[in-house]
């Protein structure tokens, strides 16, 4: 995980040099920069892959392409076996983002299954930028008549440049002869529902077995790193699966795991998490797990840090982050990388608002399921990438795994339809049976930042902002995100948040 800068075109070295050191914390181990021509990379660096041969720029053997990432390609072992070995000269994930361009151009990025941004050049100036499918790597770019910059946060842009910023969109590459093409779709079009569920709420053997199956592989694939990794554990269903493979994962490899967890005093969130951590240290031990008890002023002092780190405003994220951005700090100093739940709710319908008309309609709920899927890259993977990057600690989203997302979004829309007698997430929960304790298989959905006692102290921290419904062009839902647009406009002013930000459903 780390932050990237690049340019293409009449390059100002000072200017790329102030972009990349804007955004030095994500990648606070290590930095680099090279400029062939009219093109620019810069790197900043978190080493968690080949810690000591890892550098950026990436060159080949002949030092005639180079490339820096951001993001972790987790079948780059898969990629070096097809490609050969030979070629190799690092243990970086990203070299095989490297190879794969050399060898096949474009072409090359359909290799790649993992979360990336990157940008790819040679020597004689050739470029590419690219940014996986999901978007769960951030990149923004801005293109200007004689440069085009490119950057992993908001903050890095210059105020000149902040007014031509927009979301680099996921799935596609840019390159000067070729223009922006997409390259893979966030929902691929093969991916539809079977046939309609003759018994909604009954599944066979074979569909959970493939459910838990994907899942595990997913978490599994995450695992990989020279430092450790731990898990962001809330006490709510989707964190807990992830924990509970990871657990079992790094009991079989000898390793400890780390999981954070971080609420307010007596909150439902921290009392969950113990429960989790507590069942499958008994079961595995090899659980480490960390409490941070977040005080009503932790949370106060934490918001403007928080709408600042995550480079948003919109009030379900921003409740979301303050005890993220608590939970990141103090996790950063124990690993260098975490496992999430993010992704879950989006996939098996966990929001209550699934529920609701109009998608009690099935064909509504599976269109309502691909739009916010297609929509997180901007909303919740956003507040889980610069919250957790804030403190240099990198994210990583089993559930968003290509595998898992196709095999969520081909089941029935029926299936994930609450009922009598089936509550939300239920072929999930069926799943994970014996993997959990009972009283968390079936413990019902509440936000992060409900779950762990920020929701009311942020209301009441901004209840007396300007209750306007308008500021500078944009449209401002309630007090609430009045306030919290304030501390965003304050440290983003120039940034156009229709080029660059998503917004909830709800608020």
């Amino acid at each position: 995980m780390c932050g990237i800068v690049a340019a293409v075109g009449n390059i100002d070295t000072d200017k790329c040099q102030r972009m990349l050191h804007r955004i030095k914390h994500r990648g606070p181990d290590d930095t680099g920069e090279i400029r062939r021509g009219d093109v620019w990379l810069g790197h900043q660096r978190l080493s968690i892959m080949d810690v000591a041969g890892g550098h950026q720029p990436l060159t080949d053997s002949g030092a005639t392409t180079y490339l820096v990432a951001n993001g972790e390609i987790y079948n780059h072992r898969h990629i070096r076996e097809d490609l050969g070995h030979e070629l190799f000269e690092t243990g970086s994930d990203s070299e095989a983002a490297l190879h794969a361009l050399i060898v096949d151009g474009p072409v090359g990025l359909a290799r790649l299954r993992g979360m990336f941004a990157l940008a790819f050049a040679t020597g004689d100036g050739d470029f590419l930028a690219a940014r996986d499918p999901l978007g769960v790597k951030p990149l923004y770019w801005a293109r200007r008549d004689d440069v085009i910059l490119f950057a992993s946060e908001l903050r890095a842009f210059d105020e000149e440049d902040r007014p031509l910023v927009e979301s680099f969109p996921p799935g596609h590459c840019w390159s000067p002869a070729g223009g922006l093409v997409r390259f893979a779709d966030a929902i691929p079009a093969h991916v539809r529902p079977a046939r309609r569920a003759e018994e909604p709420g009954v599944w066979d053997r074979a569909l959970v077995k493939a459910v838990r199956e994907s899942i595990v592989t997913a978490v599994e694939n995450r695992m990989m790193s020279d430092v450790g990794v731990g898990v962001f554990l809330s006490g709510g269903l989707d964190s807990a699966i992830v924990a509970a493979v990871a657990a079992d994962y790094a009991a079989k490899h000898g390793q400890p795991l780390p999981t954070f967890a971080v609420g307010s005093e007596g909150s439902s969130d921290l009392a969950a998490a113990r429960v989790v951590a507590e069942y499958l240290d008994a079961k595995h031990g090899n659980i480490e797990h960390h409490e941070i008890l977040m005080s009503k002023q932790d949370a106060i002092d934490a918001l403007p840090r928080a709408v600042t780190a995550i480079e948003h405003y919109d009030p379900s994220l921003v409740r979301s982050a303050v005890p993220n951005l608590l939970l990141a700090e103090y996790a950063s100093r124990r690993v260098h990388a975490v496992l999430t739940g993010e992704g879950a709710d989006e996939l098996f319908a966990g929001y209550s608002y699934y529920h609701e008309e109009p998608f009690t309609d099935p064909d509504a709920l599976q269109a309502e399921l691909v739009r916010t899927v297609g929509e997180l890259h901007h909303l919740n993977l956003q507040r889980c990438d610069r919250a957790s990057m804030a403190f240099g600690l990198e994210a990583r989203e089993p559930f968003l795994d290509r595998d898992v997302v196709e095999l969520a979004l081909s089941i029935p829309p029926e299936h994930k339809m609450i009922r009598p007698g089936v509550e939300e997430k239920k072929l999930l929960r069926d799943a994970f049976e014996g993997w959990l304790p009972e009283s968390i298989l079936r413990r019902g959905k509440e936000q992060f930042g409900d779950g762990s006692g920020a929701k009311e102290v942020l209301e009441n921290a901004v209840r007396e902002s300007p209750d306007v419904t308008a500021a500078a062009g944009v449209e401002l839902r309630n007090r609430e995100e009045a306030g919290f647009y304030a501390i965003w406009h304050r440290e983003l002013a120039g940034i156009r948040p229709d080029a660059t930000l998503g917004l909830f459903a709800t608020t």
